[in-house]
């Protein structure tokens, strides 16, 4: 992308107000964990990027993904165009997402440990756990047992190949060394987005945000600022 166009495309992400320049950015948590994943992460971020944090489980009606997806996409509308938006696992899919509808709207993707086609081995393995576990197990995630099973079922025939060669957008890509789960579609996707860039974090596991948040923190700072 040209210097002009990126800079006409992207001016969107910075506002100007008392304190300076300032950005948005949506952060988007994973399955299982809630909005206040990120507030270790919020600490560490300048105060110049402005940032939201949605509990997604407030998004749920049916518990389906594409009721998830059609909520949290009316949440955004909100939102001045462009934003940034960095998700984490399930908000990593619904970042992608939302970017493939939305295009006009995203001027940043930060996706962590993303998927972008559903590994379905992975996913009934997942909701096999899930019937095992007790219901206390789940009382920190906002979901209950079923919810949480009706989700991972509903994301099964998710596959965005097709589409990911639209994106035209500075994508950063990161996964954490130890999450040998995702590492293999995260270098897929970093390969297929022809504006993403792949980086590991050493010695983390998935839940990066939580697992390392001044070092995430580092990251999204970094990537946003060579946005603007």
């Amino acid at each position: 992308m040209n210097q002009a166009l990126r800079s006409k495309r992207f001016a969107g992400l910075f506002c100007i107000g008392k304190e300076g320049k300032t950005m948005n950015c949506l952060l988007l948590h994973g399955l299982g964990q809630q909005a206040s994943a990120w507030d270790k992460v919020r600490e560490h971020l300048p105060e110049q990027i402005h940032t939201e944090q949605p509990n997604l489980s407030e998004f749920f009606q049916d518990g389906t993904y594409d009721d998830l997806y059609r909520e949290f996409a009316s949440y955004c509308a909100q939102f001045d165009a462009p934003f940034a938006l960095c998700g984490l696992s399930l908000g990593a899919v619904l970042a992608l997402h939302y970017t493939l509808e939305h295009p006009q709207k995203v001027g940043a993707l930060c996706l962590i440990a993303p998927q972008y086609r559903m590994p379905k081995r992975l996913m009934v393995m997942q909701d096999f756990i899930f019937r095992l576990l007790p219901a206390s197990a789940f009382e920190e995630t906002g979901l209950d047992r079923q919810q949480m099973r009706r989700l991972t079922r509903s994301m099964m025939q998710l596959d965005f190949t097709r589409k990911l060669q639209q994106i035209d957008i500075p994508v950063r890509i990161l996964c954490g060394g130890k999450d040998r789960a995702n590492q293999k579609a995260a270098q897929e996707l970093a390969s297929r987005v022809k504006t993403a860039e792949l980086h590991w974090v050493a010695g983390v596991g998935h839940e990066v945000n939580e697992q390392a948040p001044a070092r995430l923190a580092a990251e999204l700072t970094d990537f946003l600022n060579s946005v603007g």
